[in-house]
C-alpha cells in the first residue's frame, strides 16, 4: 500500500492543481459502500472551517452516495478527533476532515496519535489568512504593524486559532520576514475564530489572524479593519486589501483542508474513496460552495497528494522548531 506516515506541515504555496488521471466518472461512485452509510467527522466545534467543510461535503455528496452523517469531535486542534478516529482502522465508511491546523497541532501538542494513523484521500480547498485590527486601532496598515513588531515584538500580539495552527505559523513567518525571532512572537491561542475575534475587539491583542471566510463578514461590516491577506495576489472577495508581499512582507501562506480515511483500508476502497471525493468536487453543488464561501479549489488526490504532504512536512517542521513548538 502506497502510504508513508506523515506529520505536521504547512507550505506557503504549492497549491495549484496538478494533473491527475481520475477514475471513470460514469461509474457509480458509491457502489463500494454496498448500502452502508458514509460518516464524516469534523474534528472541531460547530461553525468553524472544518465543520463548514464537512457540512458542505454532506450536501455535495447527496447526489453521489445519498445521505451522509456529519458529527463533531472538538478539541486540541483536531488531535482529540484524530485519537478517536484511529479506532475505525480498516473501515472505509469513515472519513475525517483535516488540514493545516491539525498538522501543526500534532507537533505542538506532542500528540501520541499522528497522521500515520490515517489514509490520505484528497486535498479539497484553500482558505487564505487575513490580518485584522480593531476598527479604531492606531495601526492603519500592515507597515504600521511591522514597525511595531520591529520596535517591540511583545507589544505586537496576535490573536488566532489553536497553538501550532495556520495562524500561529503565519505570525511566525511574518516575524522572521521582518527580522524578528519567530520564537518570541506574542501569540494568544484560542479554540476558535470567534474567541480570537473577541480578544481583538477587547483590545487584549494588537491584531487578529484568521481565515478570510471566517472574518469576511466582520470586515465588510466594519467591525474590524483588514491590513493584509496571505495570498499571492489580491482576493476577488476582498479586492481592497493588499497582500503581505505588497506590504513589504515576503510571506505567502494558504490554509488548506482535505479529507482522510482510517488506516488499514484496502487499496480498492482507497481508490474508490478518492474517485468519490474527486467526483464530488466536479459537481455543481461543490462549485457553488467554493464561490459562496470564497474557498479556492485545491483538489489533489493520489500520489500527488502524498508528495504534497511530504513537502509540507519539511517546511512546517522547520518553522515550528524555530518557534519552539516542536
Amino acid at each position: 500500500m502506497r502510504r508513508a506516515p506523515f506529520v505536521a506541515a504547512a507550505v506557503a504555496t504549492l497549491l495549484l492543481a496538478v494533473g491527475v488521471v481520475w477514475g471513470d466518472d460514469d461509474a457509480v461512485a458509491g457502489d463500494f459502500l454496498d448500502g452502508r452509510q458514509l460518516r464524516l467527522m469534523a474534528p472541531a466545534a460547530p461553525g468553524g472551517g472544518w465543520d463548514q467543510t464537512a457540512r458542505e461535503m454532506q450536501t455535495a455528496l447527496r447526489d453521489v452516495v445519498g445521505r451522509t452523517e456529519v458529527y463533531n469531535v472538538a478539541g486540541a486542534g483536531g488531535t482529540i478527533g484524530l485519537s478517536q478516529f484511529e479506532r475505525y482502522h480498516g473501515d472505509a465508511t469513515q472519513l475525517m476532515v483535516m488540514g493545516l491546523v491539525m498538522l501543526g497541532a500534532i507537533e505542538s501538542n506532542d500528540s501520541p496519535v499522528t497522521l500515520g494513523a490515517v489514509t490520505p484521500i484528497a486535498r479539497l480547498t484553500t482558505d487564505y489568512e487575513v490580518i485584522v485590527v480593531r476598527a479604531d486601532s492606531p495601526l492603519k496598515a500592515m507597515p504600521d504593524l511591522v514597525a511595531r513588531m520591529r520596535d517591540n515584538l511583545g507589544s505586537a500580539s496576535f490573536a488566532g486559532g489553536s497553538a501550532g495552527g495556520a495562524e500561529q505559523i503565519l505570525a511566525g513567518l511574518i516575524a522572521g520576514a521582518v527580522g524578528a525571532d519567530p520564537g518570541d512572537v506574542n501569540y494568544v491561542a484560542h479554540s476558535g475564530g470567534g474567541e480570537a475575534l473577541a480578544t481583538v475587539l477587547s483590545g487584549r491583542a494588537a491584531a487578529g489572524v484568521s481565515g478570510v471566510s471566517e472574518l469576511e463578514a466582520q470586515i465588510r461590516a466594519g467591525t474590524v479593519r483588514a491590513l493584509a491577506v496571505s495570498s499571492g495576489d489580491r482576493l476577488p472577495n476582498l479586492p481592497g486589501v493588499p497582500t503581505l508581499k505588497e506590504s513589504g512582507v515576503d510571506v505567502e501562506l494558504a490554509n488548506w483542508r482535505g479529507v482522510v480515511a482510517p488506516a488499514g483500508i484496502g487499496g480498492a476502497d482507497e481508490k474508490a474513496l478518492e474517485d468519490l471525493v474527486v467526483r464530488m468536487t466536479r459537481g455543481e453543488a461543490w462549485r457553488e460552495t467554493l464561490t459562496r464561501r470564497g474557498w479556492g479549489d485545491a483538489t489533489l488526490a493520489g500520489p500527488d497528494f502524498d508528495r504534497f504532504l511530504g513537502n509540507e512536512q519539511r517546511t512546517v517542521q522547520d518553522i515550528l522548531v524555530k518557534m519552539g513548538l516542536a
